[in-house]
């Protein structure tokens, strides 16, 4: 099965998410992901498409750097805020009523009834998806997509919740990944897709709310009998509680946010000894001194407001009674200290932290499983399953040509080590503290003989060398001269060493 790459890149308010995933078959696995910051973006909408475009290019650079591949094409998500949501429907006649319903007509209901909903202003709202709320045929009504398909009926109807965004926000996306040269593959609506991958299909049957908490936007999706049923962003998250920190204590931002990551809790009542810490910032003369308590009752008065405003939009749905699997917080602001603790005191609900599902294998660390990596990776299993072509290109090696020979077979032949190894007797019989070789006992050592000196070999006149061409796909291979010395001279070192060795145990032996 084909090999390929899928590479998404969420676009945050305070941060850029970017992975790349090897995907073949139904096998995901994560090679790569990273967090960093990002700049132009608020309630992730591209606000300045050239300030947002210099962090990503540097992101987007380490990824391929360190991979060495080349990013062609990305999936992005379209931004979760300025977002309203209408009711549409569409209702066709079939021209063969005999026939089963197949998944084929479903979707073309679906894209017809994106095609006709009237949009107020066409140049300036774009549609981000419809999701299929129910659908009805001859003689059933309030039937979901996976029991309509392979009915019989002459006519299909369908209800469809359609989501309206701005087309300004859509264009400043293409007009940064146009700058670089990269293609957009799809742009998800993100809801969907992080739901499908921090939620199991019982939690969307049985009725639950999922809370994305980002630093701009806070969302709240409410899924019941496996269908997102309501969609609402609040425009507000947990860059707002870093500039509440960033207030009520004159610091910068960057710090406020290193103190919330570091130090930041809700409920400080329940800090324990934690609330008595006292924090010196040396910013100033005289320094600040801030408590933990403080810094937590800052935290948690926003807190506190931000999820009223979540519970006044789950009642504004309808479906506050339908919550059977509750509340589920996901998001990089859902990892804020007593955070869910707060949220059940406040709603009553079961409240979780939702994690990306074990939907794939990662060679990377353990961020890929945090929170705030769901958006991510949901994008990336998305669009493994709508078959998304290969994202990079991969540089074939390239083998450098090898070096041209400088002698051939017959003047190797004849090369001879200069200094061979051989070791005196004297070291092999006296030592200057002691024997190896008791000469007495075995007697001097033998010298060879003389060899006959043989006849001299009349000198033969050298060829002229011809060098041979180069072979281009041979890999280039390093030539080393003079081996056999080397390896004499280690040898000979050992010996002296193992001769040194064993002198040493002699003259201790004695001492004893």
């Amino acid at each position: 099965m084909e090999e390929r790459y899928i590479a998404s890149i969420d676009l945050g308010t305070s941060k850029l998410g970017l992975c790349v995933a090897r995907v073949k078959g139904d096998d995901v696995q994560v090679v790569y992901y990273k967090e960093t910051p990002s700049a132009g973006i608020r309630g992730s909408v591209v606000a300045n498409p050239m300030k947002a475009s210099l962090p990503l290019k540097k992101a987007i650079q380490e990824a391929e750097d360190e991979l060495m591949i080349k990013i062609l094409q990305v999936v992005v998500g379209m931004p979760r805020s300025d977002v309203r949501q209408e009711t549409a429907t569409g209702g066709i006649v079939r021209s063969n009523p005999d026939d089963y319903i197949t998944e084929e007509e479903v979707e073309n209901l679906k894209a017809m009834a994106l095609e006709s909903y009237p949009l107020d202003d066409e140049t300036s709202q774009i549609m981000y998806g419809a999701v299929a709320q129910s659908f009805s045929i001859d003689d059933q009504i309030q039937l979901v997509e996976s029991d309509v398909v392979g009915t019989l009926s002459k006519e299909l109807e369908g209800n469809f919740k359609v989501f309206i965004g701005s087309r300004r926000a859509t264009t400043a996306v293409d007009k940064i990944f146009n700058s670089m040269g990269i293609a957009i593959a799809k742009k998800y609506f993100l809801p969907d897709v992080v739901a499908k991958t921090v939620l199991t299909e019982e939690d969307r049957q049985s009725g639950v709310a999922l809370v994305d908490i980002g630093a701009g936007v806070t969302s709240v999706a409410i899924y019941q009998g496996g269908i997102m049923r309501s969609y609402v962003a609040i425009p507000f998250g947990g860059k707002t509680i870093t500039g509440d920190i960033r207030t009520e204590c004159s610091i910068s931002e960057d710090l406020a946010e290193k103190i919330k990551l570091k130090f930041g809790a809700c409920m400080p009542g329940k800090l324990a000894s934690l609330s008595e810490k006292v924090l010196q910032i040396r910013l100033t003369e005289p320094y600040k001194e801030v408590t933990v308590k403080y810094i937590s009752e800052v935290i948690d008065a926003r807190s506190r407001e931000i999820i009223n405003a979540v519970l006044y939009y789950i009642q504004e749905s309808g479906l506050e009674n339908n919550l059977r699997g509750g509340i589920v917080l996901t998001g990089g602001g859902a990892s804020l200290v007593n955070f869910a603790n707060l949220f059940k005191e406040l709603s009553g609900y079961e409240v979780r932290i939702g994690f990306p599902r074990h939907l794939f294998s990662a060679s990377v660390g353990a961020g890929v499983y945090n929170p705030s990596a769901a958006a991510a990776i949901g994008m990336v299993l998305a669009a493994k399953d709508d078959r998304m072509p290969d994202c990079v290109t991969r540089p074939e090696p390239v083998w450098a040509d090898a070096p041209e020979a400088e002698e051939t077979a017959e003047e190797e032949a004849e090369e001879t080590v200069e200094e061979p190894f051989f070791v005196p007797d004297a070291t092999f019989q006296q030592g200057e503290q002691g024997t190896l070789i008791d000469v007495d006992e075995y007697g001097p050592a033998e010298q060879p003989e003389a060899a006959p000196e043989k006849p001299e070999k009349p000198k033969k006149e050298k060829k002229e060398k011809v060098k041979k061409a180069a072979d281009p796909n041979k890999p280039k291979m390093r030539w080393f001269k003079g081996k056999i010395k080397d390896i004499g001279a280690k040898v000979k070192n050992g010996v002296l060493d193992f001769y040194d060795e064993m002198t040493r145990e002699e003259e201790e032996n004695e001492n004893k």
